[in-house]
């Protein structure tokens, strides 16, 4: 069997996307791939992101947020940044080592505005969603850049 590929997902604070690409990643494609996630600034995993992933069966109650310095010692095939703010502020990674960008709205940030909960919910629920399907599309997609 050939070995895994493996990613880092970077985010900014390693509290919700990055979580969650981890997590599908590690779901999903636990054949093909193997998942890191760190931050560039970690600041905990988000409630509402550990209940919108418990909604479709996958539990990251457990997930801690990392900085993004606790990985310098492992070798990656692919780095993928996940906000505008992970992308700059990018360390260096070997030259073998592909950096992707693939960015997705900020869910704290999209529910800051909501009227209620389950509002709130509604937009962890869609980055979730668009998540999952960039992960579906791994490691095709990677393959590609």
């Amino acid at each position: 069997m050939a070995e895994k590929a493996r990613i880092l997902y970077l985010c900014t604070g390693n509290s919700c996307r990055s979580q969650m690409a981890e997590a599908f990643t590690n779901t999903l494609k636990r054949h093909e791939l193997e998942a890191h996630s760190a931050g560039v600034s970690p600041k905990g995993v988000d409630p509402r992101a550990i209940k919108a992933m418990a909604e479709v069966g996958i539990d990251i109650s457990g997930y801690k947020s990392k900085d993004v310095s606790a990985f310098g010692n492992l070798e990656f095939d692919y780095v993928v940044t996940l906000c505008d703010n992970a992308r700059e502020a990018c360390p260096y990674f070997p030259a073998k080592t592909r950096v992707v960008h693939r960015g997705f709205e900020d869910p704290p940030r999209l529910a800051a505005g909501a009227r209620n909960e389950e509002e709130a919910m509604d937009h962890y629920r869609g980055v979730r969603d668009e998540i999952r399907a960039f992960v579906e599309s791994l490691p095709g997609l990677l393959k590609e850049v």
